[in-house]
């Protein structure tokens, strides 16, 4: 896990969401003994989420972050808050039935008016924009996306996105890599480690205890300390609450081996260029959409403030970061827009996301008084925001809408600590032929 973190703190160090990133006051590390009626353990938009959700209702939330709020995927993802789920809603179909499937839909699209909710609540300097399209590199993949777009429209009542042709595609997005597309209106696209630092804002006004730079080391249930309260233990201090809330995703270390197995850190990584001018931008998305495609390793980009591109998609299932980033990076840019041959790039970086076996999320309980939230799968940016909503409810008491998702099953990965992760390694080497051939 140190492994881990050190190649993340390197990469975050050319990151550039920290060089454009809001003012943030750091929160003094855990010292000694705290009574709450919630801790979490997370400063990302989950645990964040949880903590504004549970303050306005007026309990006591102390929140703890091994390093700084957004220090995570949280603050370093590709800024693309879609609808729906990074497994679509088959693991809910097939598990839950077609009436769960649907909540989950909605949900998701609840999940983005949440997100307008509190930019425009808390006045969040974060560069939101409206519109995100899913676009098709070849016949097949198109008629893999069309077939997904006719199933949302026949049973999700998913009228607000609109089929692309080819032509109606480069019209979208000046490259001829494409040949159809899906526009959603209502997902979109935002500088995401100054979201994060706005709910924590946010959060911090509502009252909750932030403390940085302290990692938990062990949570102890109310039955494990001996009745009365849980406990979370950091290096200087402890936390005892009524409830504990795990956020912490791939960074959890060996606070809860029962969640580390059914999760997988996977790197991906972003390169953002120089400004390209209101004119060249202009040309590239005219929409300024926010794009991916439909590959099972897929490119994803974006235009965002200063008329920068934003590009990101090469993924490490290893945990060993790709060599010459940068360039590998641009390689991958250049094949989607080869008239920015000339534009030079001016930050790399990347982070880890936790992906579940289905990439389906995994939301649960470990005791009565411990919940997480984990397995976003690299889809969580909208969603994270919804989970944190969700566990405060059912903190509070009204468990419903959570437990659609506990409800779904999980498996952990195969071949133990030793095997899994040459296993995923193989499994994506497969993939990836798939999407070449």
């Amino acid at each position: 896990m140190m492994r881990l973190e050190r190649q993340a703190q390197a990469l975050l160090a050319r990151s550039y969401y920290q060089d454009s990133a809001q003012p943030w006051e750091r929160g003094p590390a855990l010292a000694g003994t705290v009574q709450a009626d919630v801790c979490i353990v997370g400063g990302g938009l989950a645990g964040l989420s949880a903590a504004l959700e549970l303050a306005r209702a007026g309990m006591q939330t102390v929140l703890l972050e091994a390093q700084q709020v957004g220090w995570g995927a949280s603050g370093r993802n590709g800024g693309q808050a879609l609808a729906g789920y990074a497994s679509e809603l088959e693991p809910f179909e097939r598990q839950l039935g077609r009436d769960a499937a649907r909540q989950a839909w909605a949900m998701s699209l609840e999940a983005l008016d949440l997100m307008r909710t509190r930019i425009r609540a808390h006045r969040i300097a974060c560069d939101w924009t409206d519109g995100a399209l899913t676009l098709a590199v070849r016949p097949a993949k198109a008629r893999a996306l069309r077939a997904w777009y006719e199933h949302m429209q026949t049973h999700y009542d998913a009228a607000h996105l609109r089929w692309l042709d080819e032509a109606q595609t480069r019209a979208q997005v000046q490259s001829e890599r494409y040949v159809a597309g899906v526009f959603d209106p209502l997902s979109g696209h935002l500088h995401p480690l100054n979201y994060t630092l706005g709910i924590a804002r946010a959060a911090r006004a509502a009252g909750v205890q932030i403390f940085e730079g302290s990692e938990a080391v062990q949570v102890q249930t109310a039955v494990a300390a001996g009745g009365g309260k849980a406990r979370v233990r950091t290096a200087q201090g402890e936390v005892r609450a009524p409830f504990v809330l795990l956020a912490g995703n791939v960074h959890l270390g060996r606070v809860a081996p029962a969640l580390a197995r059914r999760i997988m850190p996977v790197g991906t990584y972003i390169i953002a260029t120089e400004p390209l001018g209101a004119e060249r931008a202009a040309a590239l998305i005219p929409s300024r959409a926010c794009v991916s495609d439909n590959q099972f390793v897929l490119d994803y980009y974006r235009l965002c403030a200063g008329d920068r591109l934003l590009f990101g998609g090469r993924v490490s299932y290893s945990t060993v970061s790709p060599p010459d980033l940068p360039a590998t990076m641009r390689r991958s840019m250049l094949r989607v827009f080869p008239q920015l041959h000339d534009v030079r790039v001016t930050h790399a970086w990347g982070g880890f996301v936790d992906i579940t076996m289905n990439r389906a999320p995994d939301f649960g309980r470990l005791a009565p008084d411990v919940l997480y939230l984990q397995g976003f799968s690299g889809h969580g940016l909208a969603l994270t925001g919804l989970a944190g909503q969700l566990a405060a409810e059912a903190i509070r008491g009204q468990a419903q809408r959570f437990d659609l998702f506990a409800r779904l099953r999980h498996r952990p990965f195969p071949g133990g600590d030793w095997l899994r992760t040459p296993l995923l390694v193989l499994a994506m080497a497969w993939y990836r032929l798939r999407d070449a051939l």
